[in-house]
């Protein structure tokens, strides 16, 4: 799966676009300033590079090393700098309590990964920190707008609350949002998004 992603954004385009997700952009007012925060599977590095004009120090981790090289590209067009890491999130393992925040949007993962991937987005984060998640819900399948076609590979919103359980959900939401990200995902879209503290 690793070569798809790295053969996706093997492109001068940017695959989902350069303007940040609409859900952290809304979002983004939740982190205190100068805050540390790492972006999981960010691919291009849209979301990174936003973080970063607002003044946070911004770690972006994905496993396709091209997408990794246009988040490099795209922050120095922004006058901004993010730290870029190649991992592989089904295999490796993150920093433990080094970041103020975590974010994801869409974050493609087998169910069976899901919880490992949410997992290791709560280790990352300091005690206090917050985590925000965009993920395609399992109703997204009838709207053909974008993300994986495969049911597995789709979020249940039961799933996350469960997941949940502990910590102060700050933020959730299930339902249609228009989403906008380059020529990967237009139109109407079924969505799950969370902001929690740890």
């Amino acid at each position: 799966m690793g070569n798809i992603w790295n053969e996706r954004f093997h492109s001068e385009e940017y695959y989902y676009g350069e303007e940040p997700n609409v859900f952290i952009q809304q979002q983004a007012f939740r982190l205190e300033q100068d805050q540390k925060v790492i972006a999981f599977a960010e691919g291009e590095g849209r979301n990174a590079v936003f973080l970063a004009k607002r003044n946070h120090e911004v770690t972006a981790i994905d496993y396709a090393e091209s997408g990794l090289q246009k988040t490099k590209k795209l922050a120095r067009k922004h006058g901004v700098d993010v730290r870029t890491q190649k991992i592989d999130l089904l295999e490796e393992d993150v920093p433990r309590e080094e970041y103020d925040a975590a974010i994801m949007v869409y974050g493609h993962f087998h169910k069976d990964a899901q919880t490992s991937v949410l997992n290791k987005m709560k280790k990352a984060i300091k005690p206090k920190g917050i985590l925000m998640l965009e993920v395609f819900s399992k109703e997204q399948v009838k709207y053909g707008t974008g993300g994986p076609r495969e049911l597995e590979m789709l979020y249940d919103p039961k799933d996350i609350l469960a997941w949940c359980e502990g910590h102060e959900v700050i933020h959730f939401f299930y339902g249609e949002q228009e989403r906008e990200a380059g020529k990967a995902h237009n139109g109407l879209a079924h969505v799950i998004q969370l902001v929690l503290r740890k």
